[in-house]
């Protein structure tokens, strides 16, 4: 399952480059291309942007120190997932989102000193994202989200269990 969920990771990062290739050639030379819109609202937009940055462009200009800290949390993902020390499948593919996502952002920092980002959402007016932003958000989401239920159901279990042992 592991093998399986880092081929997705490596599709996941190979889509996030190719979607970025095609806005590069494609909307760059003509900065945005509405892609819906209801009456004269836009809704989604494909615009070409560059980030320096991170997440909403914090700590832009620190490319390098942004590459090792990506660098480090993939490579530790990989370690983890590679020597088997992570077996859960719904931990599995979350870390594999993330690398993905990591992967896919690292590749533009290094290669060109800064990430291509394309995805305007425009009637919420939020921040302009790529495909590898979205593995990124999702499998951390998904992590975050997987680990609390289980940190929950352990504390009603261990809860149960002293309940148990006293009444009984």
């Amino acid at each position: 399952m592991v093998y399986i969920a880092l081929l997705m990771s490596v599709v996941l990062v190979a889509a996030d480059q190719l979607t970025k290739y095609l806005v590069v050639t494609y909307v760059e030379p003509v900065g945005s291309v509405n892609l819906i819109q209801i009456g004269d609202k836009q809704i989604l937009n494909f615009t070409y942007c560059e980030n320096t940055g991170a997440a909403f462009s914090i700590l832009e200009g620190q490319r390098w120190f942004l590459c090792v800290a990506v660098a480090l949390v993939v490579g530790a993902a990989l370690f983890l997932l590679l020597s088997k020390r992570v077996t859960k499948p719904t931990h599995v593919w979350g870390a594999a989102l993330v690398i993905a996502g990591g992967a896919g952002n690292l590749i533009d920092r290094v290669l060109l000193g800064y990430v291509v980002d394309f995805i305007d959402f425009r009637f919420i007016h939020f921040a302009i994202f790529n495909v590898a932003d979205i593995c990124a958000v999702c499998g951390t989401l998904f992590l975050a989200a997987v680990l609390l239920i289980e940190e929950i159901k352990e504390i009603k279990k261990t809860n149960d269990d002293k309940k148990t042992h006293t009444d009984g």
